[in-house]
Parts: C-alpha cells; structure tokens; sequence
C-alpha cells in the first residue's frame, strides 16, 4: 500500500485536530451552563474566575508543548525532552504555591477553592509535554484523542460534582482529577520513543516560548475585559456578544499551526509550510467574515432586539479573530524557527491597543475598530519578519 502523499496527511491531520480541538472546546463551553445555574451569582463568579487563572497557568503548558514539538521535529531524543517536562513541571508547581495566597486574597476566595484551582498547573504542563511528542512525530489521530479526552475528562467530573451540591472548590478538584487522568491517557498514547540526537533546549527556551504565548492571549482578550471600562453596561453586554464571532474565527484555523508547525520546524520544509499556513489562513479568514456577514440578520432574531447595534459590525469582529489566527501562525513559526524575539511585535501591538483603548475609545465601533486594527497590523509585521530571511 502507498503511503498518502503529504497534502493528504496534513488535510487529514488539520480535520483530526479540529475534531478533537471542537470536542474539547464545546465541553468546556458547556461546563459554564449548569456551573451557572446550581453555583449561583456568587458561587459561579468564585468558579468563573478561578478558570480564568488556570486559563493563565496554561500559557507554560503551550510553550513547553512547542518547544517539544519543534525538537522531536528534528529528532530529539524523547527521554531528555521528558526530563525537561518534569523540570518545567516542578517549577510551576512552585508558583503555583507561592500564588495560593495571591489569588485568595486578590479574587477573594476560600484558599480551598485556590489550591483546587492551582493544583492543575503542574499536571497541565506535563500534558503539554506528552502532546508536543505526539504533535512533532505528527501523530494526530493520537493528538485528536488526547484533545478530545481532556476536555471531556475535565468537565464530566465537575459537573457530576456540581449535580451532588458541590460547590467550587470540589468541583475544580475533580476537574483537576480528570486531567491527571487525560495526562496518563497522553503518556500510554506517547510511549518511551526510539533513540534520538541530543538536545540544547530547556528552560530558558520554554520561558522565550511562554512570552510570545502570553502576549497573544493577551491580545485575544484585552479589548473584551477593557470594554467594561470604556462602554457603559448595555454597551459592553453587546460587545461581549458580538465578540464571540472573533472567538470563532480566532478558533477555528488552530488546527492548521499545529498541524504544519512540525514541518515549520525543519530547515528545509519550514519555508514551504509557512506559506502553505499563511494562505490557508488567509482563505479561512476571509471565509469566516463572509459568513459572518451573511449570518448578522440572524442576530435579533437569536437574541432578541437589544443585540440590534452590534448587527452591521459584526463581520468587523469576525476580521478581528481571522488577523488575531493570523498573527498566532506568524508567532508559532518565530518559535518553530527559535525567533521567539519576535514576540516584541505582540507586545507592542498589545501597549498600543491598550494605549489607543483607554484615550479615544467611546463606542462599540470604536472599540472593534482599535481591536482589529492593531491585530492586522501585528500581524502583517509579524509575517513580514517571519518571512524574511534570518
């Protein structure tokens, strides 16, 4: 039997990812539904927030998975990229301890609830670590499993919590259980790995990793959290709607970056395969606004006539996630090619939006107008520089 030729695996790999990605996305969308009904105002704001942290302590899971995956691309040897998941694991662990008190005191919770919430960082790194080795052998089908499997690990047994009058703090313990559970999944689907050439990567190249990802959560996030305090309340509400089209069409082409970082990676195939993402997400961008423009008239009718104003704009939203998917592809290969100083583009689009948000902004239009100003122009800046011979 002939091997499939490689436009075909990679087509393959980007739908397994995606499915296993959706899979774990839904879950974790459909967590907030009951969360909010039996935890109550309080008890889901307590909930809530403590998910935003541990969304934050997962930028290192992100990195070290990278880093991972760019050295098995070029043939690492399993076992040492092992021992450097158990250092970087070990150290967020620490932090973690350390920001108990911190996130108590600031978000004004039950320690218990913190350390329920905390306790995940250090497991979600070594799942960071165990999907880099399926993601740079290119092993997607396993890849797809392992999303798939921790989103469904994590949210069924909070939710069971939740329906046995749990409050937060079990309900994010068993969540956290569910992951070490996902994470042995990843282990057993990895395996040991044959022998493979030494590698220079270790932490310092995993903390470079882990700025240019928190620069781009940041930027994904930084004009929904500021439009609490530029828009009055009705204004905000419908900003925060509208913004779920710009989740979408930031969400949707990830599974291209993972499936081509592998080949980004290496010398000879990373000049192809950044062309090949730029244009594929160049085309899923433009899709996803034209059909976000198509479905705007569906907007009152879904949610009712106070969503009316966000109608026209909401293609503008769905600009905003297809420049931010952009610049994610851009920044993935600053770190397959170990260029990751090019984070300074993301942080500088990131100050500026933020400067531009706090001094001029007074509307919605406004407001999605800086967003997706500054996303394409980091963007275009962080592509011409990928691009452009070292």
């Amino acid at each position: 039997m002939r091997a499939r030729p490689p436009a075909t695996s990679a087509v393959a790999g980007v739908g397994l990812v995606t499915a296993g990605a959706l899979t774990a996305n839904v879950a974790a969308y459909l967590l907030h539904v009951p969360a909010s009904r039996w935890l109550g105002l309080a008890g889901y704001s307590e909930f809530a927030s403590l998910l935003s942290v541990q969304l934050l302590l997962a930028v290192p899971a992100l990195a070290l998975q990278t880093v991972v995956a760019r050295e098995v691309a070029r043939g690492a040897d399993p076992a040492a990229l092992r021992s450097l998941q158990w250092r970087c694991a070990g150290i967020v662990a620490v932090v973690a301890v350390v920001l108990i008190p911190v996130v108590t005191a600031v978000l004004a919770v039950p320690a218990a609830s913190a350390v329920s919430a905390l306790v995940a960082a250090p497991v979600l790194v070594v799942l960071g670590g165990e999907q880099g080795l399926l993601q740079g052998a290119q092993r997607f089908a396993q890849l797809a499993v392992v999303l798939a499997v921790t989103g469904v690990a994590k949210v069924v047994p909070a939710v069971l919590v939740l329906a046995l009058g749990g409050g937060p703090a079990p309900a994010l313990f068993a969540g956290a259980v569910g992951i070490v559970a996902a994470t042995g999944l990843a282990w057993v689907l990895a395996g040991r790995g044959g022998q493979g050439v030494a590698t220079t990567a270790g932490v310092r190249a995993v903390l470079a990793a882990s700025q240019v990802q928190l620069a781009l959560i940041a930027l994904t996030s930084v004009d929904l959290i500021l439009a609490r305090v530029v828009l009055d309340g009705d204004d905000a509400s419908r900003y925060a709607l509208a913004a779920i089209a710009t989740k979408v069409a930031f969400w949707l082409p990830q599974a291209v970056g993972v499936v081509l970082y592998p080949q980004m990676a290496k010398p000879r195939e990373s000049a192809r395969a950044m062309r090949t993402a730029l244009v594929v997400l160049v085309a899923l961008g433009a899709a996803t606004v034209g059909a976000a423009a198509l479905a705007s008239p569906l907007v009152p009718v879904l949610v009712g006539t106070d969503y009316a104003p966000v109608q026209g704009v909401l293609w503008v939203f769905a600009l905003c996630g297809a420049c931010l998917a952009l610049l994610q592809g851009a920044l993935l290969a600053s770190i397959a090619d170990e260029r990751t100083w090019l984070g300074a583009i993301a942080w500088v689009g990131l100050a500026v939006e933020i400067t531009l948000i706090l001094t001029v902004v007074h509307s919605i239009g406004q407001l999605i107008a800086v967003a997706v100003g500054c996303a394409a122009v980091s963007a275009a800046a962080a592509w011409v520089a990928v691009l452009r011979q070292p």
